[in-house]
């Protein structure tokens, strides 16, 4: 892909990293929502790699508690790989349109989670039964479409940890299926140097929107710009998940 073609590229992660500074929702989800407009997600997914786990890796290391999330949520982990390696295949195999069509839904349905603020909360007996399920559909999801909000983003706020815990464990799993899609994506051959140069490039934009927009988010009210974006989700998720259909 000629170098000019994807310079818009970088105007989707400065305004995806700079809503994530505004308001916490999901870098790669947004930024996968915008880029999966005008490239196959095939291409998009490894153009986001680097800047996305740069910026786990900064929230990892100021939350702490690394240990404690290992301890604690290790099984969720390690239960996500089959799902994330199945969806990869799965991802290389279809046609454009339908991966297209489930990061849309997955939007779609996050965004109107999102909107109702319903969380409920889980007991450690059905925490335990549901990490199972809940790491393979994970991986199964971020594979095919690489969102990596649902369904683990619901699960972990329902156990109602504390935000340092939360932010922790969420931000660890982001970056342990980030790794293994590189290098999944590039057995595949998806994943080339330039690809890594350009994404490389991509952590200057993505520093620089969520500065800004986290300075932003201290004055102004951050409900009503995250009723924003949410609405953005389920306009851009909706618009995706329809349209192999028109």
């Amino acid at each position: 892909m000629p170098f000019n073609e994807l310079m818009p590229v970088f105007g989707v992660f400065f305004v995806a990293s700079f809503l994530k500074g505004l308001t916490g929702i999901g870098f790669s989800t947004l930024c996968l929502g915008f880029l999966a407009f005008f490239m196959d997600l095939t291409v998009a997914i490894p153009l986001i790699f680097l800047p996305s786990i740069s910026s786990n890796i900064m929230v990892m290391l100021s939350a702490g508690r690394f240990l404690e999330g290992m301890k604690r949520f290790w099984r969720l982990y390690l239960s996500a790989l089959p799902g994330l390696i199945l969806g990869l295949f799965f991802l290389s195999g279809s046609q454009n349109d339908l991966p297209k069509a489930l990061l849309g839904l997955v939007m779609l349905l996050y965004g109107l989670w999102g909107l109702q603020n319903g969380i409920v909360t889980i007991s450690e007996k059905r925490e335990r039964a549901l990490t199972l399920p809940v790491g393979i559909s994970s991986g199964l999801i971020n594979g095919v479409t690489g969102s990596q909000i649902m369904p683990i983003m619901p699960y972990l706020l329902s156990l109602k940890m504390d935000r340092e815990l939360f932010v922790q464990v969420i931000n660890c799993g982001f970056t342990i299926n980030s790794l293994v899609m590189i290098a999944g994506l590039g057995k595949l051959g998806f994943v080339s140097l330039p690809v890594l140069a350009f994404s490389a490039g991509g952590i200057v934009p993505v520093g620089l929107g969520i500065f800004l927009g986290g300075r932003l988010r201290k004055r102004v009210s951050e409900v009503v710009y995250r009723k924003m974006v949410l609405i953005l989700l389920i306009v851009l998720g909706g618009n995706l998940a329809i349209r192999p259909f028109l």
